[in-house]
């Protein structure tokens, strides 16, 4: 018996959608590779999932931009607008000029130059001696400015130690004065102090000596006889 014939439609139970895709995409790819291989026939296949994933197949001898723009000729079917038309223009030339770019940076390093005649060697050579001069022009300027910024930092150092200097030099000296200033003011306060302790030692004595002269009786006094009460009022006067 054969295999009975499934029915095309949408599976409906989501396990078995799944399983049913992974195994008939691997299957197209498959097929795709060995028609591919087979018959040097150009195959390309793209493939979407419903959850958006991608699969992609490209036979080697051609990428898919290349197979699409096939397509478009010979299909006539504009799968590009204008927009985009004029965009891939604008790629390839700038490819192109990025390729004219590195071939001219590989003659101006001394390689690929076996093709190029005598004008073409005078002009490398030219623009090589050109640019030389200007990268000898950059250096000199890069070392000058090295130069005066060594200059001004050390200028700025050396200002920078004499103002230390000087502030020492400030400092030592107004300590000196400030040290020697008070030293002096406190020996001539203790002396001050001093003669001031002996004056007052002097007076005290003076008085001591008078209070002791005056208890001793060494103060005498004349009177007259016609006047008998004139040396107890003096006396009196001397008391109160």
């Amino acid at each position: 018996m054969g295999r009975g014939k499934i029915e095309i439609k949408r599976i409906e139970n989501a396990n078995n959608r799944v399983v049913t895709f992974s195994k008939r995409r691997n299957g197209l790819v498959k097929k795709a590779k060995e028609i591919t291989v087979l018959c040097d026939a150009k195959v390309a296949l793209i493939i979407f999932a419903s959850n958006g994933k991608m699969t992609d197949y490209c036979c080697p001898s051609m990428d898919l931009g290349a197979m699409l723009d096939q397509y478009q000729k010979l299909s006539g079917k504009k799968l590009w607008d204008a927009k985009h038309e004029n965009l891939s223009n604008e790629i390839d030339r700038i490819k192109k000029e990025n390729d004219s770019l590195q071939l001219e940076l590989r003659h101006l390093k001394g390689e690929d130059i076996q093709s190029l005649n005598l004008k073409n060697l005078m002009a490398v050579e030219h623009a090589i001696e050109h640019g030389l001069d200007k990268v000898r022009d950059h250096q000199s300027e890069i070392i000058m400015t090295k130069r005066r910024a060594v200059s001004i930092y050390n200028n700025l150092y050396c200002l920078l130690l004499s103002f230390q200097d000087g502030i020492c030099n400030n400092v030592h000296h107004f300590f000196f004065f400030f040290f020697f200033t008070g030293k002096m003011i406190v020996e001539e306060n203790r002396q001050l102090h001093f003669q001031l302790q002996q004056q007052e030692m002097a007076i005290a004595s003076n008085a001591r000596g008078l209070m002791m002269r005056y208890h001793d009786g060494q103060f005498g006094y004349r009177v007259q006889p016609i006047q008998p009460n004139l040396q107890e009022k003096i006396m009196s006067l001397v008391i109160d």
